[in-house]
């Protein structure tokens, strides 16, 4: 909005300082990853910024960092144990999220909040006490599973870790198809149901349509927070399924390597592409509840 002619002094002096303090804000918030990026393109093995970078000659900067990503096979290795593991533990959250959301809208659902609450815990207790906590539930499991069912321990660290992360993953689902469904109109349902339609059409044909761009956003947040989680996969898994943060948790502990910032890049990149992905979702579910212009 402008600023209208007839704006007093004050609010004149509010309008331009509330602008520069947002500035300032985004400032603060993007100048860490703004610092990231050309670092990545460092033609020394430092994190530092050269004379050569700074003058902006060629010769200051190189791709070398990412071509170590992409043929080191320890980085290839830890991206593809990542690769492995989100998209399996963003589906079983979105089934099970999405499962929840719906019931916990259902006004006769009794202790709904409390429900509520507990399944979105992981999201507010702090993440080492919910590693300790899977850590020795998930042990426990998995000597069963190996000692008792036989099966591969491979096989089921790989299964402990995907369950753990899925656990993390759900309370997004739910926050964000609770959020679609608070727009929805249950009259649609009943329509459905009253033409004899039965419980599993009417969702897939009625219900999940409308509620599809919660339902992805939902699996996007998930994905996110599996494929950036270090803590738990460390207390979980082990060196065998070390994922990609993991792999940068240990470069700069070990060796400080500006391949690091390289995958930081990356990564940078590819959740500015999901979060842009969100708001188009986010702007099209508006439009389908009605609470948009088209």
């Amino acid at each position: 909005m402008k600023l209208p002619i007839y704006a007093s002094t004050g609010q004149k002096v509010w309008y331009y300082s509330f602008r520069v303090i947002c500035g300032l804000i985004f400032f603060f918030l993007i100048a860490p990853i703004l610092i990231i990026i050309p670092l990545s393109f460092n033609a020394t093995d430092f994190f530092t910024f050269t004379p050569e970078m700074l003058r902006l000659q060629p010769e200051g900067y190189s791709l070398k960092h990412y071509q170590d990503f992409f043929t080191n096979s320890d980085w290839q290795n830890a991206m593809r144990n990542s690769l492995k593991i989100a998209p399996v533990a963003t589906l079983i959250a979105v089934v099970l999220g999405t499962i929840a959301a719906i019931g916990l809208s259902q006004s006769h659902v009794p202790f709904r909040r409390a429900i509520m609450a507990t399944l979105i815990s992981p999201m507010i207790v702090p993440l080492i006490i919910s590693a300790t906590g899977m850590y020795f539930f998930y042990a426990r499991l998995g000597n069963y599973m190996v000692g008792t069912i036989g099966m591969n321990a491979d096989v089921v660290e790989y299964i402990k870790i995907v369950l753990a992360h899925a656990a993390l993953g759900i309370p997004f689902v739910i926050i964000t198809v609770t959020a679609t469904l608070v727009g929805f109109d249950r009259s649609l349902t009943r329509a459905a149901a009253s033409m004899g339609a039965g419980p599993v059409r009417t969702f897939f044909k009625v219900q999940m349509p409308l509620i599809i761009p919660g339902v992805i956003s939902g699996g996007l947040f998930a994905f996110i927070t599996s494929f950036d989680e270090v803590v738990v996969v460390m207390f979980v898994g082990s060196a065998k399924n070390k994922t990609l943060p993991w792999q940068m948790f240990t470069g700069l502990r070990e060796q400080i390597s500006p391949t690091i910032l390289a995958v930081a890049t990356i990564l940078v990149v590819l959740s500015v592409i999901l979060l842009v992905t969100l708001e188009l979702l986010r702007r099209r579910s508006e439009r389908l509840r009605g609470l948009s212009p088209g």
